[in-house]
């Protein structure tokens, strides 16, 4: 069952459950205890998780943008055109945020994440005793569930630090008030969930967009990589870098399933068709089978997507059919700036970005294009389509600074970083950028690997994180021409100074209020 269903199987659940709402069952609301009485209420159970927690972190408003682009906007790299209205983003851009000034924004994303983790706590407890469910179907389940715990836990440790843990449903009053868990800690539980999910969930190897955009072996797998490599750098400094290279090689290697990059189309002229180039292919196709690892669905008649809207300034909301567009990710001059604009195809016109209003002489800041529909933006003002979230070339990333950091600048990583780069700077011979990264030493290649992320990943929301775990700030002295400095430290483009408290985000006012267990330290804010 595809998952874009879950909503409307969600109301049918709904009408069901509360039709008899005065037997002495409580239906609308059914007990653990209660619900897991038959295959179907495991499925749903599971396939709700595909909306909540994890997910929810790329929701969001018209106005407010969504939750990860909250780093975006501390970074001074991204703009929203409604900061003025939007308080979350002014104080994020001007690194005036703390726990009270955007505690109820954060509070909303701190109680998404563990919503996300009590259902999941929930599956993983009573799937197994689930009457009439194959062992596939209990394993497989599992497997799920136990995936969107540990995503929800990693982005709870990256925003917050320190975090309460809880792997039990909440079956009574009791130890509601939890003390926050080392850092430490949580990355055990998030590594031990996945490799489970990995090894004992018969997780299909098909991609993501040909099982039913159900989560797979190659998902669950990336995500595992990406954790060993963040446990690498700050705050935990825990030196995965090995585990993290042997899992993304194997996936690069077929062992969880057969990806790829999407290459670009050529004219009967040879010359490259910049219309239907890897990215333009990408951003008009639903999903791509090949690249796409982790998707997340959407449905122009049940659930749409939210980033065509972001496509556009807001001044040009009367030349689409939305009835309002808003710059949420409108990049700065300075982020643009990482690319050459000359030899990346990423820097060029209607690839990554957009500036001009196709059919007319309109011209607007730099928006992003990879995320413009042209049917929802001209004619249904509804998108059903898939966005990406983890990719094969962040595997390609992954492995190339991972197998720089523990065995040096091998071949293999200079064949990965090259692939990805080598797709982007499309008029240079892939002989000449082997030729560009080989011998040199593992700190420039592992800076080269960082700008790649920077410039390859923006849409996957992956800038921030990675200026945390490195603490490392790109910076361009001219167009191209990229050096890292401390992120601590550094003056962002709204003239204010990044400091060590930044690295994560304050805890919300309100849950500390809450939950006293939590104390009063709140890294620095």
């Amino acid at each position: 069952m595809k998952i874009k269903y879950i909503l409307l199987l969600l109301v049918v659940v709904c009408f069901s459950a509360c039709s008899d709402f005065l037997e002495e069952e409580p239906l609308s609301e059914l007990a653990s205890d209660q619900f897991f009485k038959e295959p179907d209420q495991a499925y749903s159970a599971v396939n709700a998780l595909y909306r909540t927690g994890a997910p929810n972190m790329t929701d969001g408003g018209v106005y407010s943008g969504m939750p990860l682009m909250l780093g975006a906007y501390m970074s001074g790299f991204f703009s929203n055109e409604y900061a003025g209205q939007e308080l979350h983003v002014s104080n994020a851009q001007q690194l005036t945020l703390n726990g009270d000034n955007i505690g109820d924004y954060l509070q909303g994303r701190w109680r998404e994440l563990y919503l996300g983790i009590s259902r999941a706590n929930n599956a993983i407890k009573y799937i197994p005793e689930t009457p009439g469910l194959s062992d596939e179907e209990r394993n497989q389940l599992t497997a799920e569930a136990k995936f969107f715990r540990a995503y929800s836990y990693y982005y709870l440790v990256r925003f917050f630090g320190p975090v309460p843990l809880t792997t039990e449903p909440y079956d009574s009053l009791e130890n509601l008030y939890l003390e926050r868990s080392s850092i430490a800690d949580v990355y055990v539980l998030i590594e031990a969930d996945l490799k489970d999910a990995l090894d004992k969930g018969g997780l299909s190897t098909m991609s993501m967009v040909n099982n039913g955009k159900r989560i797979t072996a190659g998902t669950v797998a990336t995500l595992l990589s990406e954790v060993y490599l963040t446990m690498s750098g700050a705050p935990l400094n825990a030196d995965r870098y090995g585990d993290a290279a042997s899992l993304a090689q194997a996936i690069i290697n077929g062992a969880y399933g057969s990806y790829s990059l999407v290459q670009h189309d050529e004219l009967n002229t040879g010359e490259l068709d910049f219309e239907n180039s890897a990215y333009n292919k990408i951003r008009k196709s639903d999903a791509s089978a090949e690249e796409h690892i982790y998707i997340k669905e959407f449905d122009a008649a049940i659930a749409t997507s939210t980033f065509p809207r972001y496509s556009y300034p807001t001044g040009f909301s009367q030349d689409v059919l939305y009835d309002i567009a808003n710059g949420a990710y409108q990049p700065s001059g300075s982020f643009l700036d990482l690319y050459d604009p000359i030899k990346d195809l990423r820097a060029q016109e209607k690839q990554y970005f957009h500036t001009t209003l196709e059919g007319t002489n309109k011209t607007f800041p730099t928006s992003p294009y990879m995320w413009h529909d042209d049917e929802a933006m001209f004619n249904t003002a509804l998108s059903g389509k898939d966005q990406a979230m983890m990719s094969y070339a962040d595997v390609l990333l992954i492995a190339a600074e991972a197998i720089a950091k523990s065995s040096g600048v091998t071949s293999d990583a200079v064949n990965y970083l090259a692939q990805v780069r080598g797709r982007a700077y499309w008029d240079t011979d892939i002989v000449t950028i082997n030729q560009t990264l080989t011998g040199l030493s593992v700190d420039r290649f592992v800076e080269e690997v960082w700008l790649e992320r920077h410039k390859e990943l923006v849409f996957e929301f992956q800038n921030w994180f990675d200026i945390v775990r490195t603490r490392k700030f790109p910076v361009a002295s001219s167009p191209g021409v990229v050096n890292f400095v401390n992120a601590v430290g550094h003056i962002t483009d709204q003239g204010k100074q990044i400091e060590e408290k930044h690295m994560l985000l304050p805890l919300p006012e309100p849950e500390i209020q809450r939950n006293p267990s939590l104390g009063t330290e709140n890294n620095g804010y």
